[in-house]
């Protein structure tokens, strides 16, 4: 089981990553670039990426079910017209 605190923890970093990549562009804006902002952010987010990847994938939604059954039932048509012909 995925712990969901390290999630939102991850969130958090990712969240302020992207804050610290806002107030980079405002320094750039401003012609006082302040780099450490910008890596910091990059490291940040980052971090939270990788925690936040953590999650579990959620369950199939089974949308293109039908489809998938259609491509199967072609599928089975085929084998069966080949056991047919031999």
């Amino acid at each position: 089981m995925v712990n969901e605190f390290l999630i939102r923890i991850g969130a958090f970093f990712t969240l302020i990553g992207i804050g610290l990549m806002i107030y980079f562009a405002a320094t750039y804006l401003g012609n006082a670039p302040d780099f450490k902002y910008f890596f910091l952010g990059l490291i940040s987010m980052f971090i939270g990426w990788r925690m936040s990847k953590r999650k579990a994938p959620p369950p199939p939604s089974g949308r293109f079910a039908y489809i998938r059954k259609m491509q199967e039932n072609s599928k089975k048509r085929k084998e069966e017209g080949k056991k047919e012909e031999e």
